[in-house]
Order: C-alpha cells, then structure tokens, then sequence
C-alpha cells in the first residue's frame, strides 16, 4: 500500500509579522496545501510561530508593566496562544480553499505538547532572542529572576531563552488518529509546547523550540513517507555571496552529514533544515525530504523543484 501522508512544515515567510501580513500570507499557503490535497496525499501541517510568538510575550510583559495586578505570561503558555491564534486562521483558510475547489474535508488543530530533556545543554547556551529592547536595569532585573539576556551594540538589552530539541509529541496518538480518519491536521505549531515531565504533570520550560527539529520528529512518528519543509526559495544555498555559493539539488544523506561536518551549513537557518530533513531520512525506510518554496509544493513532490535528501 502507497504511504501518501506527508508532514508540510511551513516557515515563517507564510504568515509575515502582523495581523494583516498573515491574513494575507495564509491563504497563498493555504493554496498550496489544498494542491496537495487534490493530488491525494494525507496532510499533516505544522508551522513557525517566531514573530507571533516574540509578539504575544512583549505583549504580555508590557501588560504586566503597566498594571502590576498582572504577572508575566511564561514562554509555555505565550506558545500556546501563538498555535490557537495560528491554526484558528491556517485551519479556516485551508477549509475555505478547499471548499472553493468542491473539495470538503476537516481541518483540525491540535495545540501540542513537546517533551524536552531537562539536561538539554540547550538550556545552558541559549540562542533564541525574544521581547522588545530593555534598558541596563531592565536587563538586571531579569538575571536577577534567573533569565538570560543578551546586548545589541547601539540598541540595547533582549531576553535570550534556550532552543532545545524535541525527545517526544504528547498528542501523537490524537494526531495520528484524526489523519487516520482522513482530516487535515495541524500540530505542533512553532515546534509545540517546550515541557518538562513531572510524573503525572508537564511542566512548561522557558523555551522555543525549532520547527524544523519538531516537524521532522512528528514526521517520524507518523512514518510519514515525506518531509516537505516549505520556505523562502526554491532551493537550499549554501556560501551565498561567495565564490564557493552553491545551490543544493537532490543529495544522498551521506552529502548532507558531510555538508553537516564540515560546517557548511548556516548553523541559524540551513543548519536546522538540513540536519532535521536527515534525522527524518534515516530513521525509516523509503523517506525522502524535501525543502522548497511556499508556492511549489506540488512541483517539489514531483521533483520539479527543490533540494531533495533521500
């Protein structure tokens, strides 16, 4: 039997930073999912959340400064906010889409709990910088509660929160039942919820953790046949701007963990992207990833376009 389902990751350009960016952004997404759908493949989507969630948390803590009855909103739950707020408009725009093409099918989405080590080193170098601009007594002030924060020569202080990667997918068993009874999933937005396990509870932690490692390992619990990372070209290029620029076509994963050793990777944007479309390859059989443009889905599951790591 054909394994047709497949795990779409979509990247930040699908949604921009603003309320009205995104409305607009969605529905060019939304098309290229509901190509797919025609073409008879089992959708799962997940999604970046960076602007929306750095929003909602100096939203949040602005509110907190303003009236002190208010605390600060923990990364955990602004997360949980950024995948409600996403999926409501993703899972409407993709419904409408699809409904515009005589096609119905249910669009569900699933706000999803991701497990982390607690021992992560993640947690001790952290890289993800989130909120607005603080001054030097601000940035005090959060060392003091235990926070980490990073200067910007010229600008000023951010808060900087660990980025660690993803061991297990709480919903699984949701997810994986709704595909199962031929709907549309959307999971896991903006890498899921970081949480720790304490016993009979998950506790949030106080990070962000990368789509692209979380789409691969939800991809891979679903023994999805594909991986298809949507983003802002075509093709991955690697030494951009130099003599040595390259633009990445089909490679085998002996290429990709040698571009990965040899630290050729970006380790910022190509490096997540590559190393998780890899993860995903080589923990089954008969996997292929694919990493595209947000308008060329379908031509990237044909071949036509795309670096391809199979």
């Amino acid at each position: 039997m054909t394994n047709n389902k497949i795990v779409v990751a979509l990247g930040r350009n699908a949604f921009g930073t603003t309320f009205p960016e995104q409305q607009k952004n969605i529905k060019i997404a939304a098309k290229s999912i509901a190509d797919l759908v025609e073409a008879k493949y089992e959708i799962v989507i997940t999604h970046s959340n960076g602007p929306q969630v750095g929003m909602i948390q100096t939203a949040m803590t602005e509110f907190s400064r303003l009236d002190s009855n208010y605390t600060v909103a923990p990364m955990s739950v602004c997360g949980a906010m950024s995948q409600g707020y996403i999926g409501y408009d993703l899972q409407n725009a993709v419904r409408t889409e699809l409904l515009n093409r005589g096609i119905y099918k249910p669009v569900s989405t699933i706000i999803t709990q991701v497990r982390v080590d607690p021992f992560d080193p993640a947690f001790h170098n952290p890289t993800k910088i989130i909120g607005r601009y603080m001054t030097k007594e601000e940035a005090d002030a959060e060392e003091k509660k235990g926070n980490y924060v990073t200067y910007e020569e010229g600008k000023g202080y951010r808060r900087i929160i660990a980025s660690p990667k993803p061991v297990d997918i709480y919903e699984i068993d949701a997810i994986r039942t709704l595909v199962d009874a031929g709907q549309i999933v959307i999971a896991a937005g903006g890498g899921g919820i970081p949480v720790l396990d304490q016993r009979t509870g998950l506790k949030g932690a106080s990070a962000i953790i990368e789509k692209d490692y979380t789409a691969a390992k939800l991809a891979d619990m679903l023994d999805a046949s594909t991986l298809l990372i949507l983003t802002a070209g075509d093709n991955v290029v690697i030494e951009k701007g130099t003599e040595d620029e390259q633009i990445l076509g089909s490679m085998t994963t002996e290429d990709a963990q040698s571009l990965i050793t040899n630290n050729k990777l970006d380790p910022l944007t190509t490096l997540p992207k590559i190393e998780a479309a890899l993860n995903f390859v080589v923990a089954g059989t008969e996997r292929k990833a694919i990493i595209t443009e947000l308008t060329k889905a379908k031509e990237g599951m044909l071949g036509k376009v795309g670096t391809v790591i199979s």
